[in-house]
């Protein structure tokens, strides 16, 4: 459940992954992603960071010693502006000078004045950002340690969810019936993933509605 770089020690026209990684919500620290830049120093690499800001190490620093990466962000999650549809992209200018060249053609996200201005706002707020990104943290690591005590295997997340699976309850059925308490959480249904739920991180009020049923789910299942 873990991005290995030396899987990666191969030809290739470019490498795109997510740091941290969706849906495992691992990160991938900075070091690793030197290493992968320094073993593909003539392609483009894109280091997809959209969970970044949840406790993620941003190759961002990377670049100025790194023109071959690309590292691409969203407004969408930590500053909860999903709506907007904003995005950008940090890298050296020949890769900016590029993405410029063919945005028109293929961007399907313009910027209205609204997203621009709504993003620029959040930009200038830094403390209620640094807040908010602090109460996900603290929602997940106490939401871990009740699905821990549950006894649930959670992997270490840098991201705004955990991915998680019970020792006695596979994941299908534990969506299903979480699904019966009016509770949703995210099931991929592929050989190795099948086991995991991602749930993602809410208010206190919604760890408590997901942790009430998932114990009388795990009670009905051992009675």
């Amino acid at each position: 459940m873990r991005i290995r770089v030396e899987n990666y020690r191969r030809e290739a026209g470019s490498i795109v992954i997510a740091n941290p990684n969706a849906p495992t919500g691992v990160g991938l620290p900075r070091a690793e992603i030197t290493r992968l830049l320094e073993d593909h120093p003539d392609i483009p690499v894109v280091v997809d960071e959209a969970y970044v800001d949840f406790g993620g190490e941003s190759a961002a620093p990377l670049i100025t010693d790194h023109p071959n990466l690309l590292v691409v962000q969203t407004m969408s999650k930590s500053c909860a502006l999903a709506g907007l549809r904003v995005g950008y992209a940090l890298g050296d200018v020949g890769l900016i000078e590029a993405l410029h060249r063919v945005k028109d053609s293929f961007n399907s996200y313009p910027l209205g004045h609204l997203a621009q201005a709504g993003a620029t706002a959040s930009v200038r707020d830094d403390p209620y950002f640094r807040q908010s990104c602090a109460r996900v943290v603290a929602g997940r690591e106490a939401m871990t340690r009740e699905l821990i005590r549950l006894g649930f295997a959670v992997l270490p997340s840098s991201a705004n969810f955990v991915f998680a699976k019970h020792r006695a309850r596979g994941g299908p059925e534990f969506a299903a019936a979480l699904r019966e308490h009016a509770v949703l959480v995210r099931h991929f249904n592929k050989p190795r993933t099948a086991p995991y739920l991602r749930i993602t991180v809410g208010s206190e009020d919604d760890v408590r509605r997901l942790i009430a049923p998932a114990v009388d789910i795990l009670g009905r299942s051992s009675a």
